[in-house]
């Protein structure tokens, strides 16, 4: 697979856009970043797991999924080398991380109404 290969599947999901974070591509939904293109010069795509996934994902392929160094790698972000993927692999990969933001932004979203009804609760038993 090439980065056009990990642009196109990216993009192929409901509601996914193109961006640009620090000069590189990236891939988002509702907004906030599933994937990125940051490391294509060395051959990678990134993707945005949980440690967990991250985890299983590196325990089973090795030779493809790569944990990012530092900080970045210890959340969970993740190499996957673009030559030795498969299409069926990439897309579950970016399937992953896709899936993984929409419900991080449903539950960010959640969390908000429920900030705003404490605020609104709050408020109107003031005024009383």
């Amino acid at each position: 697979m090439k980065a056009a290969d990990f642009r196109r599947i990216a993009l192929s999901f409901e509601g996914a856009e193109e961006g640009s974070h620090m000069g590189a591509a990236d891939f988002r939904v509702g907004g906030r970043i599933f994937a990125t293109l940051a490391s294509q010069k060395q051959g990678y795509g990134n993707l945005m797991l949980t440690p967990e996934q991250q985890t299983v994902f590196v325990a089973e392929l090795p030779e493809m999924f790569v944990p990012i160094a530092g900080g970045w790698g210890k959340m969970g972000m993740t190499h996957i080398r673009l030559a030795a993927a498969s299409e069926d692999v990439l897309r579950g990969a970016l399937q992953t991380a896709w899936k993984l933001r929409i419900h991080k932004n449903a539950k960010a979203k959640t969390g908000i109404s429920r900030q705003r009804k404490r605020a609104a609760k709050s408020k109107n038993a003031k005024r009383q």
